[in-house]
């Protein structure tokens, strides 16, 4: 449970990078654009900020 704890976390900490830095070459892909043709530019940022509190969370709940 450990290594899924750690994993999840740093998981967490490569989405919310992602979101707010959003790389060309990752926001670009077919699924995350999907995304924000469903939930505009800023849903999109406020589910994977979401999403990636939740990982976190988590994360820490197995490490303890």
């Amino acid at each position: 449970m450990t290594a899924l704890g750690i994993i999840l976390i740093v998981y967490g900490l490569f989405v919310i990078w992602v979101t707010y830095a959003k790389p060309e070459k990752i926001w670009n892909m077919g699924k995350i654009q999907g995304f924000v043709k469903a939930f505009g530019e800023k849903g999109t940022s406020i589910f994977f900020y979401v999403w990636a509190v939740a990982a976190i969370v988590i994360g820490v709940i197995l490490l303890v």
